[in-house]
């Protein structure tokens, strides 16, 4: 045998061993998927009745915003009875909580969010007792699972009063998500699940008007008539509407507009939400709604004052990456309906998003549709069906947290992400 040919024989069996190598790598890593999601839907399955327990308590039980003292006190207990160490009272926020477990080895810090607080009149028509629940229930898995395999620490933290105050925006101000190394929230919908998208910035404001009381029949030209500075004020943002981008948002209420109709009022209030795509163009669209009101104020004659009446949220910018690493688990459980849906409204998750890379997709609670923040989805989130789309997103999110607790160069990819992102966000 010559040379030539004893090296070719050397190359073509260095090839085939790492074929074989690489074939045992894949079956190992598919084979090992295959053991984490079997443990998981177990665990799941095992642990169902305390899941179930404390959606349909909460959805029992509803509370608003800043309120959720019986929502706070059951996740917190979940979440103690399964290993993980809990402060209450987190930033200062009575119903707000922080809970969390340490694999015992340095590594990422990956956060699961809960929110839990009802709407007035509805209840959870926004679907948050099963939300809060599934992010519990997702820690809950995966530390039991996992929990010898992983580094790094795992977190779920309690967020109240999203429906009105924001209360992720007061904790972002205070440095609770700087250390993060991801955040992941799953939102209850309908239909199918949804890949994250985006939100809207949002202000909310509100505009006080002042004026002077008089005899509305007997000497109306006594008063500075404050509904009028109301009612001209809303004239005025209609006509400006032809001049926004279409996919801005403005719209209000009169919350105060007088007592009687034989008096001039002297107070009309009106709370206004300003939305538009992101952060930037939002400022430049509230300076343009409060100039509105400045102007309907010097017409009637009455005084103005404006102030925020809730948190103000960020956009929600989503990490592409991790995004896809959610989608990616949600296809290796079976899931085969994923959609994209753009959330249309706001949320203070998009003030987390620019803190640390963040996801909000949505799980179905049912095949039907169903209409956010109504009687029907409330109902539809302790029905049967709603376990399974909860199940799901639960395993998902584990399954993407254990990605990236095992694998570095994932967190990495991430990460460089978020920067690459905000630092495009600051230079426009």
């Amino acid at each position: 045998m010559n040379l030539k040919n004893l090296k070719n024989k050397k190359l073509l069996r260095y090839k085939r061993n790492r074929y074989i190598i690489k074939e045992q790598q894949k079956m190992t890593l598919i084979n090992g998927g295959s053991v984490m999601k079997e443990k998981l839907s177990k665990l799941f399955d095992q642990h169902l009745d305390d899941f179930k327990k404390i959606n349909e308590f909460l959805y029992e039980n509803p509370e608003l915003g800043h309120k959720e003292y019986k929502a706070t006190e059951a996740h917190q207990s979940l979440l103690k009875k399964y290993g993980f160490s809990v402060e209450g009272n987190y930033c200062g926020l009575p119903t707000a909580f922080l809970a969390r477990w340490s694999a015992g080895k340095p590594g990422p810090r990956i956060a699961f969010l809960a929110e839990y607080d009802a709407l007035p009149g509805i209840g959870h028509g926004c679907g948050h007792n099963i939300l809060g629940v599934t992010s519990d229930a997702a820690g809950i898995i995966l530390k039991e699972a996992l929990g010898g395999e992983l580094a790094g620490e795992l977190f779920v933290i309690g967020t109240p009063a999203e429906e009105t105050d924001g209360a992720k925006v007061h904790m972002a101000d205070a440095g609770a998500f700087d250390d993060m190394d991801a955040v992941m929230i799953v939102h209850p919908d309908s239909e199918a699940h949804h890949i994250t998208g985006t939100s809207q910035a949002m202000e909310a404001i509100r505009f006080t008007f002042r004026g002077k009381t008089a005899h509305a029949a007997h000497a109306p030209h006594e008063g500075i008539n404050a509904l009028d500075g109301v009612i001209t004020f809303f004239n005025a943002v209609n006509a400006m509407r032809q001049e926004i981008p279409s996919s801005a948002r403005i719209h209000g209420i009169i919350s105060e507009g007088g007592k009687a109709a034989n008096v001039i009022p002297d107070l009309a209030v009106a709370d206004f939400y300003v939305r538009s795509r992101k952060l930037k163009d939002l400022q430049i669209l509230v300076e343009r709604v409060k100039n509105c009101a400045r102007g309907a104020a010097l017409a009637t004659g009455a005084t103005l004052s404006m102030e925020n009446y809730e948190a103000s949220f960020a956009d929600l910018v989503t990490n592409k990456k991790l995004a896809d690493l959610y989608q990616k688990n949600l296809r290796e459980i079976g899931v085969t309906d994923i959609r994209s849906k753009d959330m249309g409204g706001s949320t203070d998750a998009g003030n987390v998003s620019h803190r640390c890379p963040t996801i909000h997709p949505n799980f179905p609670l049912s095949a039907k549709h169903l209409v956010s923040h109504s009687t029907e989805l409330a109902a539809a989130t302790i029905a049967p069906e709603a376990y399974k789309g909860m199940k799901e997103a639960a395993m998902a999110l584990a399954m993407t947290a254990a990605d990236l607790m095992k694998d570095p160069a994932l967190l990495t990819e991430v990460k460089e992400e978020f920067a690459k992102t905000k630092l495009e966000d600051d230079n426009k």
